[in-house]
């Protein structure tokens, strides 16, 4: 059972949020009980991992993210997404009145399935969109039995 809030200032939960289980902790801890809004949170983008016959597929929006800012390993069949968005700088005499960008370090690890060849790894990063192609071993793929006459 999933429990959804709902407040005049935010959009209703997707039906993809209500199914993450640390989408209400992340709610509830990044609103401000003195002036009833949200405030700035740490940068935790979402990714999304999709299967086809060939490959595992992740895409992570990484908006203001760098190719030098980021760093993408395999270890022990387990795949580690790390990096940063660097906060801008703030000038003397300037003051925010809404504050709500993300900024800061992530790491974001995925167990990778036995099926998953983790030495055929593709990364590619394109307009702040980041997607990561996982081959399949060539046991995973389905093959063509012959008949023998």
């Amino acid at each position: 059972m999933s429990i959804m809030l709902r407040t005049n200032q935010h959009p209703a939960p997707t039906r993809n949020a209500t199914r993450d289980p640390f989408h209400m902790a992340r709610e509830l801890l990044a609103w401000d009980p003195l002036f009833g809004r949200r405030s700035a949170t740490a940068f935790a983008p979402a990714f999304e991992v999709k299967e086809t016959s060939e490959a595992y597929i992740l895409k992570a929006d990484l908006p203001g993210v760098t190719e030098a800012e980021l760093e993408i390993a395999v270890h022990n069949n387990v795949l580690t997404v790390s990096g940063s968005r660097v906060a801008e700088e703030r000038k003397d005499g300037e003051s925010f009145t809404l504050y709500e960008r993300q900024f800061g370090s992530f790491s974001r690890s995925f167990a990778l399935p036995d099926l998953a060849d983790g030495e055929r790894v593709e990364a590619k990063l394109d307009s702040g969109v980041l997607t990561l192609s996982i081959a399949k071993k060539a046991e995973a793929k389905p093959r063509k039995i012959a008949l023998k006459k």
